[in-house]
């Protein structure tokens, strides 16, 4: 998939509502060779997905590894609205807690003070994080309006042919 492809998908309206949600599913390959699969929070910067994690997190080895990855983020609604990105995670050790990690946390529902009892808690616990970045190389949007999964268009050509 060319660059300008990938942009146009992620620029679509539908698709910048649903970067703007709070988590994501993270597919990778564990150390084991098996496929894993993580809820994780992220943030849409415009160019790239970010995600935080504690610096001991068991995905870490397996992202170093291969560092190939698999996103899925959509909605509950139906039809659902799905947006699947693939891309390469670059992983980046801060110390202390990344800017992203408190705005991607900041769509929670919380009073002020909880916020501010939660943000205590966070700077406390954690000395450093990892900030896993994935720039899409591939993407696609399915609203089952206007696109489908393409197993499912493919039957729907087929249906189409027989019908003529």
């Amino acid at each position: 998939m060319q660059p300008n492809e990938i942009t146009e998908v992620l620029n679509r309206p539908l698709s910048q509502e649903l970067l703007a949600r709070d988590l994501t599913r993270l597919s990778y390959v564990a150390k084991d060779g098996t496929p894993r699969v993580v809820p994780i929070a992220f943030t849409w910067n415009g160019s790239e997905i970010v995600m935080c994690t504690t610096t001991n997190a068991p995905k870490l080895p397996s992202l170093r590894a291969n560092p190939m990855v698999a996103l899925t983020i959509d909605t509950e609604a139906h039809p659902p609205k799905i947006l699947l990105v693939r891309g390469r995670a670059e992983l980046d050790l801060v110390e202390g807690i990344p800017a992203e990690y408190l705005q991607m946390n900041g769509s929670y529902e919380m009073t002020p003070e909880q916020r501010v009892a939660w943000e205590a808690e966070v700077r406390s616990l954690y000395d450093g994080m990892v900030r896993i970045v994935v720039t899409p190389t591939w993407a696609k949007l399915i609203d089952f309006d206007t696109t489908l999964p393409s197993a499912v268009e493919e039957l729907v050509q087929r249906r189409a042919a027989r019908t003529e």
